[in-house]
This record gives structure tokens, sequence and C-alpha cells, in this order.
């Protein structure tokens, strides 16, 4: 009996996690509107060192927007450059794509420079925000990851994580969701 009632504690203890994970969200939602214009400090690209709108320089293109917030996450990272890897294969629709950090760490814009660096990145501009990110973009506290794919300034896919939630098998599936947003995806 005290089995059987454990069982299902644990049962029920891992479905709600699940629910919880998925019950998150962050970032413009699917079929939405792009909330508009923000200006974040920009670590590279053509405006590296200033403040400059990511959302009026990729107008209506398609593009990948992640809003993140541990510079050093290896995953992150991967997902960064995978990001960068898709918008040089698909450069004749005009790809873009951004990555907004959302700290108060004093260290890192040293620490995205790095990883632009490291990484090798191309095409994917990086850029510091507050913690709680650009207010009408509504980036969710408990959000260490949320990944928006948007063309024509609407959502086409939004995918959140939690801390400690993002895994190269993952980042491979939000990833093909490039295809709803350009069809000659690669």
């Amino acid at each position: 009996m005290i089995r059987k009632l454990f069982a299902s504690v644990v049962a029920l203890t891992l479905v709600a996690g699940v629910v919880t994970a998925a019950d998150i969200v962050s970032g413009p939602q699917t079929g939405e509107k792009l909330p508009g214009p923000f200006s974040p400090l920009n670590i590279n690209g053509k405006s590296a060192g200033e403040k400059n709108c990511l959302y009026c320089a990729n107008g209506n293109n398609p593009v990948v927007m992640i809003f993140a917030r541990d510079p050093e996450s290896p995953t992150t990272q991967a997902l960064i450059k995978k990001v960068d890897g898709l918008c040089a294969k698909n450069d004749k629709c005009e790809m873009g794509s951004f990555a907004v950090f959302c700290t108060d760490d004093s260290t890192a814009e040293a620490k995205l420079k790095s990883v632009v660096e490291k990484q090798g990145l191309k095409n994917i501009v990086l850029s510091l925000d507050t913690p709680a990110g650009p207010a009408k973009y509504k980036f969710a506290k408990d959000a260490d990851v949320t990944v928006v794919f948007y063309t024509e300034r609407t959502v086409k896919a939004t995918h959140t994580f939690k801390a400690g939630e993002l895994t190269a098998e993952k980042i491979d599936e939000v990833l093909k969701d490039v295809s709803k947003i350009t069809p000659t995806a690669k």
C-alpha cells in the first residue's frame, strides 16, 4: 500500500514538473505581432558598442530571436553557434538572428565578446539588456532561454526553457522551426 502511494506521488510529481516547465509563457507567442522596437547594447555586428534596435535592423526578414540569461552557458552558446550557421546557409532570404542577454552582470559584455571570438560568430548579433529584458517582450523571470522564430514581424514559433532544460537534442528539435520562417531553409 505504501509503495503504491509513494509511486503515485512520484508519478504526480514528475507529471507536475513537466506541466510546470511547459506552462512558462515567455516572449511573444505564435501568431502574435512583435510588440515593436527596443534598443539593447550590441556587442558585435554593424552597430557594435552602440544601443541599436535589432527589430528595426531586421525589418520583415525571417529572424531567430533569442532571449537568454547566462552568457557562459555551454548549451546557450551551442544554440547561438547553430543559429549563426543557419543564417549563413539561408543568406539568400536575408535571414537574421540576434540574442539578447538579460543580465545585470557587470562582466557580461566582456564575456559576450569572448563568445563571439571563441565561437567565430559572423551572422548572429549578441546584445545586452536589463535582467527583465525589454518590457513589451515579456521575457519570463523563470525562463533561462526563450527562442522566437518570426517573419514579417509575426511570430511563427516560440520555445522556452528553464535553467538546465536546454540540451543538444532540444536545440536540434527547436531549430527545425526555421522552416516556419523560410521555406528555403537548409
